[in-house]
């Protein structure tokens, strides 16, 4: 069961509209820049994690910078994209329970917004709808793959043609007197299949 989850996320199906490649291009552009921001500006890294009281700010907020960019990067050219999706949204939900609960009850000790609604459900509702798209372009990119424009199409359409190479030598191997029964054949070709991972 694990291992069939584990392998439809590392072999996502690149049959999705090529317009995926919008979806992309889009989260992982605001991943990329966040990441960098992260660097620039204290006030959106280190210092941000601190006031939220994160645990180990100074090495937190710089391994998160690392993820937004390569991962923003990986998304935006569709590689490894559902491993990444899954880290996105595992860190956008952190990113609201840390900053959307202590606004709605207007204990943030972020700045609260410049005009109102500052505090409140509809605070919450407006603050929050970076996070949202970004959770939601990365739960659509973890459920329909990165598309055929992606890199991990091109590795997987290579890697296929490798494997159907295999098992098209391991099926016309020529006939060798003192060959094994049929039984011992069945069991060589199930062998060669698992082998090549089919």
């Amino acid at each position: 069961m694990i291992q069939r989850v584990w392998g439809s996320v590392l072999h996502p199906p690149m049959s999705g509209p090529r317009a995926t490649m919008v979806i992309r291009m889009m989260a992982g552009g605001v991943f990329f820049w966040e990441g960098i921001l992260k660097f620039v500006y204290v006030n959106q890294g280190v210092g941000r994690f601190t006031k939220l009281g994160m645990p180990m700010p100074e090495t937190l907020a710089p391994a998160i910078a690392v993820l937004e960019i390569v991962g923003g990067l990986a998304l935006i050219a569709g590689f490894l994209t559902r491993p990444f999706a899954l880290l996105f949204i595992g860190e956008m939900i952190v990113a609201i329970l840390s900053t959307k609960i202590s606004m709605y009850l207007g204990t943030s000790p972020l700045p609260l917004p410049p005009v109102p609604p500052q505090v409140g459900i509809w605070a919450v509702l407006h603050e929050v709808r970076s996070e949202y798209a970004q959770i939601m372009s990365s739960i659509f990119l973890l459920i329909s793959g990165p598309g055929p424009w992606s890199l991990d199409a091109s590795l997987l359409s290579g890697e296929e043609a490798k494997r159907d190479r295999l098992l098209e030598a391991t099926a016309r191997r020529p006939l060798v007197a003192g060959r094994r029964p049929p039984e011992a054949e069945k069991e060589s070709w199930s062998d060669a299949r698992r082998v090549v991972g089919r």
